[in-house]
């Protein structure tokens, strides 16, 4: 029976949405057909007590390299090849094109009949720089198809491949749980333990660093609440730039409107996402559009949770919007403060508004973005 080889750095037990979606990928296939090749996550005993809890709750057999990184060096690739001679795998699936998609050749040779590399915002950030672009065309020639996310990262990166590789080009986004996201998700729990109840919550969940916004976000707070005085800012997740952050609330006057809730484990996310009445993350393009969004799952998860979003103009996250329908897009960054504290008010003053693109986001979550239709698109590319 033909196997496929999935090689990444991108798993489980390692935190990010890129894990996430291959882990949520990986569990759709057959699992009697799929072997994973992974780094290690961490080396510490404790990463590695949980890494081997994680890969021994699995359907599919997963193999870790003892590197925290996997690269296409000839050890690596040794080890990719001899997998897939000895699961007799025919397909190898790259969760990342670049670098791992260098390696494409050799297991071609050793007898891989498909090869597909997904790409991420980074290809995008590859297909900038020259020394990297050529690899990514290297990449794109050696592999039977490029998945993207969306326009933007697919614009991007077709630049940087032959016009043949860029035609074999597929969109292939991560999926939204809809059975796990949706409204009545939790969010009056989340409300009543953070005192809550009775306020207008704008809720943005992200990891704190400086492209998602939320900075931006707390700049546009005195101007939502001298429309809406009651309204509170609810920021979830951890990151680097939590202190930055607060220190900037209690800057602009804002620190008591202002909530941060920390890391929030998995399973909690959709009720947090429900404690909101509006979702906003305006996130913004960096570093000469090397630091970029690549689609921005969050505002899909709140769409499916029946929000209204309110995104940045970064990168590929105008594609999780349908412009005026779920939500809007406003330009990243402190610049676009203005803009967005008059979309938030007035979604906060407008509860038919909110419940219309609510509902509309959660119907377009059902029409294009579960789980099992994407999931049905890998299996065919592969």
């Amino acid at each position: 029976m033909r196997k496929t080889l999935i090689v990444t750095n991108d798993f489980p037990p390692r935190p990010g949405g890129i894990q996430a979606f291959l882990h949520s990928m990986a569990l759709r296939l057959d699992p009697e057909r799929v072997v994973v090749y992974a780094s290690t996550w961490n080396r510490t005993e404790e990463g590695r007590a949980a890494t081997a809890c994680f890969d021994a709750e699995q359907p599919f057999t997963v193999v870790r390299d003892r590197a925290t990184m996997l690269l296409p060096t000839p050890r690596v690739t040794r080890r990719a090849v001899s997998l897939l001679r000895e699961h007799d795998c025919s397909a190898v699936w790259f969760g990342a094109a670049a670098p791992l998609g260098l390696m494409a050749p050799a297991l071609r040779g050793a007898g891989a009949r498909r090869l597909v590399a997904t790409t991420h915002g980074h290809e995008a950030g590859w297909a900038r720089l020259p020394a990297a672009r050529g690899l990514l065309r290297r990449i794109g020639e050696a592999v039977d198809t490029m998945t993207y996310l969306g326009e933007y990262t697919r614009s991007r990166i077709a630049e940087a491949l032959t016009a043949e590789a860029a035609a074999r080009m597929v969109q292939l986004p991560p999926g939204v749980d809809e059975k796990t996201f949706h409204p009545g998700s939790g969010g009056d729990v989340v409300r009543e333990r953070l005192g809550l109840t009775e306020r207008p919550v704008v809720v943005c969940v992200s990891r704190l660093v400086p492209r998602k916004g939320q900075d931006t976000l707390i700049l546009a707070m005195p101007r939502i609440l001298a429309e809406v005085p009651d309204a509170v800012l609810l920021i979830v997740g951890g990151g680097p730039y939590e202190k930055e952050l607060r220190r900037l609330a209690a800057r602009t006057g804002v620190a008591d409107a202002v909530r941060f809730t920390g890391a929030v484990p998995w399973e909690e996310l959709p009720a947090h996402y429900g404690a909101g009445d509006v979702f906003a993350m305006p996130c913004r393009t960096r570093r000469g559009g090397l630091d970029v969004e690549g689609l921005g799952i969050v505002y899909l998860e709140a769409s499916a949770t029946g929000l209204p979003v309110i995104a940045g103009d970064s990168g590929g996250a105008p594609d999780a919007v349908l412009e005026g329908e779920t939500g809007w897009v406003v330009r990243g960054g402190s610049g676009g403060a203005e803009d967005i504290a008059e979309r938030v008010a007035a979604l906060l003053r407008d509860p038919a508004l909110r419940r219309r693109m609510g509902e509309r986001g959660r119907d377009w979550v059902e029409e294009r973005w579960r789980w099992d239709l994407l999931a049905e698109r890998l299996r065919a590319l592969l």
